[in-house]
C-alpha cells in the first residue's frame, strides 16, 4: 500500500477547495448541482469546516500531495456521516479512496465513534465498491423528489 495519510483541515487548503467544489465532473458525481459557486459560498462553507467544533475534516495526503477531502459530521441519535472526495483526478481509480477510508475508520474507533453512515449516488459504481471493501454495507434507497440534480442516494452503514 501506499503512504496515504490524513491531516486536519488548515485555513491554507480553502484553495483546494474552491478549485474541487468548480470542477463539473466531481460536483456531477456528488451533489449534482452544476451551479458555479461564489467565492462568498466557498468562504461560508469552507469557514463551517474548518471552525467546526463537533465534526471532523481532513486533508487527504499521498505524501506532501494534498489528494482528496475526508470528513465525520455528526448527526441524530450517536450517528456520523461520512464523505469522500478524491478531488486529484489523476489519483482516481488507484485505491487512495479505500486507504483513505480505512484510515478513517480508525480514527473513528479511536474516538469512540460507532455508527457511521454515508449516502452515495446509486450510479456510482466505484464509490459503492470502495465503500463495500471498507466494511460498509446497503441498507436502504432513499428517495428526493424535491432535489431534481439528485432524486435518489443509496445509505451505507458502518457499524463498530
Amino acid at each position: 500500500m501506499s503512504k496515504i495519510t490524513l491531516r486536519k483541515l488548515k485555513p491554507e487548503d480553502k484553495k483546494l477547495f474552491t478549485k474541487w467544489w468548480r470542477d463539473p465532473e466531481l460536483i456531477k458525481m456528488t451533489s449534482g448541482i452544476l451551479d458555479l459557486i461564489t467565492d462568498d459560498e466557498v468562504e461560508k462553507y469552507f469557514s463551517m469546516m474548518l471552525f467546526s467544533a463537533k465534526n471532523y475534516h481532513f486533508i487527504v495526503c499521498l505524501g506532501k500531495r494534498s489528494i482528496g477531502h475526508i470528513s465525520l459530521a455528526q448527526r441524530d441519535n450517536e450517528w456520523y456521516e461520512t464523505q469522500i472526495v478524491i478531488g486529484e483526478k489523476e489519483y482516481w481509480g488507484k485505491g487512495f479512496a479505500t486507504e483513505a477510508m480505512l484510515l478513517l475508520l480508525k480514527k473513528a474507533e479511536q474516538l469512540n465513534i460507532k455508527e457511521i453512515f454515508l449516502e452515495v449516488r446509486p450510479d456510482n459504481v466505484p464509490a459503492i465498491r470502495v465503500y463495500k471493501k471498507c466494511g460498509f454495507i446497503h441498507k436502504e434507497l432513499i428517495k428526493y423528489p424535491e432535489n431534481k440534480c439528485l432524486p435518489k442516494t443509496l445509505r451505507m452503514e458502518y457499524q463498530t
